[in-house]
């Protein structure tokens, strides 16, 4: 069973959860992360810095939280129009399936985009099911909750090399290409190959009645 752990959280909210007033544009804001008590899984809440600060002491008490700076939504953002998917898209798509099998890849590429700029890690917390990176995306401010598999150094490579081929075919692991079943050459000196065996007609075995008596004479 998959760990909802690695769930990927909704992106922002456009107002503050504590006061509903919108942000603006460049202003800086608190995200939070909450344990949903209707999952396993985390619930996110964005506030402005003030309403944050007087949240009530009984309030609930956040798995992790970090400041960061709001954008507001552009409608004529241009949209890549290359049908390849790109790293970023692959680990939207592993983490919404959540498949236990993915978890290095998705760890390795949270990493490649953390080099690229494209994501920062905010935040890390020890669970009872190891460490759960928070990572946030600094365009659209999404999140991915991603754990550190804690990959052994013996088994990187294999890893990235799973990483390169994803890449390579529009996030997806090609199907092995089975070679064609090569059959045996004949054995001349097979008995059981009938290919040896001298092809025989109907008249072969029929004897003339002169002959056969001929035989018992």
């Amino acid at each position: 069973m998959a760990l909802a752990e690695s769930w990927h959280v909704r992106s922002r909210s456009r107002e503050c959860a504590a006061t509903q007033r919108a942000f603006t544009d460049g202003e800086t804001i608190v995200t939070a992360l909450f344990p949903d008590p209707e999952s396993s899984g985390y619930v996110r809440r964005d506030y402005c810095v003030e309403a944050w600060k007087n949240l009530p002491d009984d309030a609930d008490k956040p798995f992790s939280f970090w400041k960061t700076t709001f954008s507001a939504p552009t409608s004529n953002e241009s949209k890549d129009t290359v049908e390849k998917l790109s790293a970023e898209e692959i680990l939207v798509r592993l983490v919404q399936e959540d498949e236990d099998h993915t978890e290095n890849t998705r760890y390795i590429l949270a990493v490649m985009l953390e080099r690229q700029k494209i994501l920062r890690e905010t935040d890390s917390q020890r669970t009872p099911n190891g460490i759960l990176r928070v990572y946030e995306h600094r365009k659209t401010s999404e999140i991915y909750l991603i754990r550190d598999p804690d990959i052994p150094l013996s088994e990187v490579e294999s890893v990235q090399n799973e990483v390169f081929i994803l890449l390579e075919n529009n996030g997806r692991t090609p199907e092995p290409v089975l070679p064609e079943p090569i059959l045996p050459e004949p054995d001349p000196s097979d008995p059981s190959d009938p290919s040896d065996t001298p092809a025989t007609s109907d008249s072969e075995d029929l004897v003339p009645d002169s002959q056969e008596q001929t035989e018992e004479e």
